[in-house]
């Protein structure tokens, strides 16, 4: 069975917009996880904060949910007209957890999607050129919502298609 992992990158409106992907990978009864960063609470990415070998909670479940997953959908507000700390973080511990830096992403669909209370735009394009660095086949189609464009349930649902393709 196809699985598909939920990145979600903040603790506001991405969470409600990670559950309308939600409802839709259960409507098709696709496997899912959905991974809260905020909650993951990882130290901020260093070297030195490497060579210490820390121990965190969560992180290895976390990493193994990307590893194992067919899809990857990435619900992510939009910071400075950039990705937020939690996400760029997330990667950066990722990318450095194994001998391939993109490892994780390697050839995975990934669906990108955004409630911003700007435009969502840059953040669109900040996260299209990272993970299609990482290797991930980013879906050309994105969904952003703010307080005047609510979720298209159409949208999502192409999005699921897209990273279970």
């Amino acid at each position: 069975m196809d699985s598909v992992t939920i990145l979600v990158a903040s603790t506001g409106k991405n969470v409600a917009l990670a559950e309308a992907f939600e409802q839709q990978l259960t409507s098709k009864s696709i496997a899912f996880k959905t991974l809260h960063l905020c909650d993951l609470n990882l130290p901020m990415y260093t070297t030195e904060q490497e060579e210490k070998n820390l121990q965190m909670p969560g992180f290895k479940e976390a990493s193994d949910a990307i590893k194992g997953a067919k899809g990857i959908i990435v619900c992510a507000p939009e910071y400075n007209g950039s990705m937020p700390p939690v996400l760029n973080n997330f990667i950066a511990w990722l990318s450095t957890s194994t001998e391939d830096f993109r490892e994780h992403f390697n050839g995975k669909f990934v669906a990108l999607a955004s409630h911003s209370g700007g435009g969502g735009h840059n953040l669109m394009t900040s996260m299209r050129i990272q993970f299609s660095h990482l290797g991930a086949n980013v879906l050309g189609r994105v969904a952003i919502v703010n307080s005047s464009k609510p979720i298209n349930l159409q949208s999502i649902e192409a999005l699921v298609q897209g990273v279970i393709a």
